[in-house]
């Protein structure tokens, strides 16, 4: 599981099946001290999320699994929206109030 901050949403005009009404974000991956790590990524949204919002995120296998049709062809699922993530008692992130 990974720590991500939403910064976009994606419209996809054609999609794969079994990925119908499955939102799909633009993720910027946060290290431990909620600093950017690494490219951005896409991810579906199976929690309601939106840009702001901090996020944690599977990847691989179970990204696919945790998408409402099963084994779809996905790289990133965000799997909730966290509220608040601290590092040796030091706040690192948290999310936008109403920003999903």
């Amino acid at each position: 599981m990974h720590l991500g901050r939403v910064i976009g949403r994606l419209v996809a005009t054609h999609r794969y099946p079994g990925l119908e009404g499955v939102p799909l974000q633009l993720v910027q991956p946060l290290d431990a001290s909620g600093q950017d790590a690494g490219a951005s990524l896409v991810a579906c949204a199976v929690v309601p999320s939106g840009p702001g919002d901090t996020v944690h995120f599977i990847d691989g296998r179970e990204a696919a699994i945790a998408c409402p049709e099963t084994f779809v062809p996905v790289d990133a699922t965000i799997m909730g929206v966290v509220e608040e993530a601290t590092n040796a008692g030091q706040v690192i992130s948290g999310s936008i109030a109403g920003g999903g």
